[in-house]
């Protein structure tokens, strides 16, 4: 396989090229010559208006539904995805049928690396994500599981997650937790507030998340081991994480674009493609988040890629399934929430590289190609007649969102939309 990428802008901090305008040739995988005006005949040439290259992206918390729920997403239906979003590598969620809770489930996953995005694995931390009994983490790391979570199921004893932590301070391992009290709000359809109060709904309150946060952020600083908080939705639980941070806790966090782009009031119209868990919140919390993220101060984005199928979603509010399809509209998102396109690339390649303990690729020549393609600029009108993932449970269809992917180059697989 020969690529010739021309006149693109390197936007990548650890490249020696980072700000140029250079053309790139890669043979059978590698980044072979950096450099102006490449000619290669045999080579497949790829340009367009605007093209910007950096290191491939990475999102951690996705869910492919793969084994078990084949007809809301399979593993290969969401790599496509992954790829028209940007992304060269994905963390799956082990809420599937069987759970990811041993290191079977686990090689299943990972023979999906033929595919043009590298799929990791979440181990689950207790056995069928029940949240009862410790799952053999150790066998699933050696297996290959990137971390540990339960997914879209919080761990609530705090007894488990004192010995989950304990755990994977032997291998260095990192656990992962979408904070939520079940004990609080168990009932709540969205934010607790004026809106849910307006709308007739019930509400969920914010202390169910930032509790949970507090208690995980005390057992981390007592075993000195790994946390993050993915999906975090307010400006307190931000604040909590802060601290900890400056107090030396080992402690990262993440949001979603839509907890950027939307708040409560977007569900005057009861569109349950944004019924979510956690809830979108005030309008408040909302900017304290999204200015946040622009200042640098969260880790990194997190797709929470959920795909429902269509009677899952078109339904009355009561009974529709949380979560949104995200991975093709994560870029865009974020572009148009006014992040600087150099801390989104850190945030998706630096920054969460370093959390799971990847090593950082590097645009240079001999290196391995891992890159993505995008530009950075126009607003447009997002349209859902073009992914590829199986379900389209987007709440960003026909909204006015900025910048667009191109494609992907992972080693030897070329992914061009």
């Amino acid at each position: 396989m020969k690529v010739l990428i021309r006149n693109a802008n390197i936007t990548s901090a650890s490249s020696p090229y980072n700000g140029q305008s250079k053309d790139i040739l890669i043979e059978n995988g590698i980044i072979s010559r950096i450099g102006n005006d490449i000619t290669d005949d045999s080579a497949q040439v790829i340009t367009n208006e605007g093209m910007h290259v950096s290191e491939g992206w990475m999102d951690c918390f996705a869910n492919f539904c793969d084994p078990g729920y084949e007809y809301k997403e399979t593993l290969q239906t969401g790599a496509l995805a992954a790829a028209a979003g940007g992304f060269t590598a994905v963390m799956v969620i082990p809420n599937t049928q069987p759970v990811l809770d041993n290191k079977s489930q686990i090689e299943y996953i990972l023979q999906s690396r033929k595919l043009p995005v590298t799929i990791y694995p979440i181990g689950a931390i207790t056995r069928k994500c029940e949240g009862k009994e410790l799952t053999e983490m150790y066998d699933m790391r050696r297996s290959g599981a990137i971390a540990f979570s339960d997914g879209i199921n919080s761990i609530q004893s705090s007894g488990i997650m004192l010995k989950a932590l304990q755990y994977v301070l032997s291998f260095g391992g990192t656990i992962i937790q979408l904070p939520d009290d079940h004990n609080i709000g168990s009932s709540g359809l969205m934010n607790e507030g004026i809106i849910s109060t307006r709308l007739g709904l019930p509400g969920k309150p914010t202390i169910s998340e930032e509790l949970l946060i507090t208690r995980d952020i005390e057992l981390a600083a007592y075993t000195g081991s790994k946390i993050h908080f993915t999906g975090i939705s307010t400006k307190r639980s931000l604040d909590n994480i802060l601290d900890a941070k400056v107090k030396g806790v080992h402690v990262t966090c993440s949001v979603t674009p839509y907890h950027l782009f939307f708040c409560d009031e977007d569900l005057a119209s009861y569109d349950t493609n944004l019924k979510v868990n956690p809830p979108l919140r005030t309008k408040e919390d909302m900017f304290a988040l999204r200015e946040a993220a622009i200042g640098g101060k969260i880790d990194f984005l997190a797709s929470h890629h959920q795909p429902q199928d269509w009677d899952s979603k078109t339904c009355e509010f009561e009974y529709a399934k949380y979560g949104m399809n995200g991975l093709e509209s994560n870029f865009a998102v974020a572009m148009k929430c006014g992040i600087d396109i150099h801390t989104f690339v850190k945030m998706q390649t630096v920054n969460i590289f370093n959390t799971f303990g990847l090593p950082v690729t590097v645009i240079e020549e001999g290196a391995k190609a891992n890159l993505t393609l995008f530009n950075p600029g126009n607003d447009y009108t997002f349209e859902g007649t073009n992914m590829y993932s199986k379900c389209l449970n987007n709440a960003f269809i026909n909204k006015s969102l900025r910048g667009k992917t191109f494609g992907i180059i992972n080693g030897e697989n070329l992914f061009l939309k």
